[in-house]
């Protein structure tokens, strides 16, 4: 039983990574999301836990999944501490697991794209931008007008009207030379996915142009094609935002392809 003086559940003192597995046990993209995990714990202050502490913590998981295809949360908290902010002089580490089933997107949405709404609240600039921590409360709030108004996901913009990420994925668009993610770095806003990171790469190593950086929303109105990813569903097209419509290009597609392979049993 979590402990209720946890700092995680107290403060959200701490730091999340969701993982999709294979039916044979494996986390293909496990390198990506232990070093985004391993930069939190510096920026936090956490104690550096050895890489087997979490593989211990997934294969509990994996083995939750009984042989399925789907989903290890892994979450590390500072542990229990007493009351106020500042943290034990010595904490215990808290490593915490919950296994689920892939979530379902039905093939036709896969193949034929997504609806996406304009959330009303921006990302605001915040010093832990990039990390996985569990303070995630603009993404609650977002998702929640998600569901309310009936869209597939939503995408939030900067406070200067800038395209930044979706509430759960990262936000990609061709233009006609070259492929387009948002600078989150830059933003100091959102959090730049394991599947991103793994998809920027990729293009890179067939050549293809990848540019990072901010613009405004208008200039997404001329993109050729958008999608949007994250490492659990892979490459999800986007057909629609508000009144903008774009076709679904054979190039993303292909990406879907390729980041669907990554998952594939051998």
């Amino acid at each position: 039983m979590l402990d209720p003086r946890d700092r995680g559940l107290a403060y959200g003192d701490g730091l999340f990574e969701t993982l999709r597995v294979t039916a044979e046990g494996r986390v293909p993209l496990w390198a990506g999301h232990h070093r985004r995990l391993q930069q939190g714990v510096r920026a936090l202050g956490l104690p550096v836990l050895p890489e087997c502490r979490y593989q211990a913590a997934i294969a509990e998981g994996v083995a939750a999944l009984a042989g399925k295809p789907g989903v290890v949360k892994l979450t590390l908290t500072r542990g229990p501490g007493g009351r106020g902010y500042l943290p034990p002089p010595e904490p215990q580490p808290t490593v915490l697991w919950q296994a689920g089933s892939l979530p379902v997107w039905s093939e036709p949405l896969r193949k034929q794209g997504i609806t996406m709404g304009l959330c009303d609240a921006p990302l605001y600039p915040e010093s832990l931008a990039g990390l996985k921590h569990l303070n995630r409360l603009p993404q609650v709030q977002a998702r929640r007008e998600v569901a309310r108004q009936g869209w597939h996901e939503g995408l939030l913009l900067s406070c200067r009207r800038q395209p930044l990420e979706a509430t759960a994925m990262n936000l990609f668009a061709r233009f006609d030379d070259h492929w387009w993610t948002p600078d989150l770095l830059a933003a100091r806003a959102g959090v730049a996915g394991v599947m991103r990171q793994w998809l920027m790469a990729h293009l890179a190593a067939r050549g293809e142009t990848v540019a990072c950086d901010l613009r405004p929303l208008s200039q997404l109105h001329g993109a050729r094609g958008v999608f949007l990813c994250n490492s659990v569903v892979g490459v999800l097209p986007v057909r629609k935002l508000a009144q903008w419509q774009w076709p679904v290009l054979d190039s993303v597609l292909q990406l879907q392809r390729s980041a669907d392979a990554l998952f594939l049993p051998g």
